[in-house]
């Protein structure tokens, strides 16, 4: 087994206005990374559903993991004193060190890859070679197994959102994107019935902002 020990470290869930973000890590030596690539490990959106809790099993008796769980609420609260990009970097930086690796591959969420590579090993704390890069959950096997894990919780987690507030108004809460029609109005349709958004929403999000103020106009028209 090779001494060399990297991680790659992604986040599933950044974008969606309902339900939390999950950010992954996954260990390896250079024979586990050879492993990875022997598995057919890609992008976890390269992978069905199906297939993709499948590697995630695999990944997790095989590997060592870890993930973080970032609910709605703190989110929205981390979000008025700090941007989404430095949230991130703390969360990927609290997976880092909860393992030291010899050499960090990040899926860089900052359109600068050198920025927030830099910032990532500041948080550290200490030294270790980093690779930040857009789209490395496409490049680098273990940064794909993170993305994998990562998405597999979301996609659990998420199942559970629906089961909970799905049944309260009868109607699909669609992906928790703000691009799905479905979610912008399962939104909607909870704040006329119950005055508020649905739990797990995040607020701070721009479409929470747009909705009600669509729905108040219309109110006073």
């Amino acid at each position: 087994m090779g001494d060399k020990l990297i991680c790659g470290i992604d986040e599933a869930g950044r974008g969606p206005v309902i339900g939390p973000m999950v950010v992954a890590g996954v260990w390896a030596d250079e024979e586990g990374n050879g492993l990875l690539r022997e598995m057919g490990i890609k992008d976890s959106k390269k992978h069905s559903k199906n297939r993709r809790e499948e590697l995630s099993g695999k990944i997790k008796d095989d590997f060592f993991y870890n993930f973080v769980v970032v609910q709605s609420g703190d989110i929205d609260a981390l979000r008025e004193t700090i941007s989404l990009n430095d949230l991130e970097i703390h969360v990927f930086a609290k997976i880092g060190k909860s393992r030291r690796a010899d050499m960090y591959y990040l899926d860089s969420v900052d359109v600068n890859e050198e920025r927030f590579g830099q910032n990532f090993g500041k948080e550290l704390g200490f030294d270790a070679d980093i690779v930040s890069e857009h789209e490395a959950d496409d490049t680098y096997p273990v940064v794909s197994a993170a993305s994998i894990v990562a998405k597999v919780e979301r996609d659990r987690l998420l199942e559970e959102i629906r089961k909970e507030i799905e049944p309260e108004l009868g109607v699909s809460l669609g992906s928790g994107y703000p691009s799905d029609k479905r979610t912008r109005l399962f939104i909607k349709k909870w704040i006329e019935k119950f005055g508020d958004v649905p739990p797990h929403t995040r607020q701070s999000w721009k479409t929470v902002k747009k909705i009600r103020e669509d729905m108040k106009q219309q109110r006073f028209f």
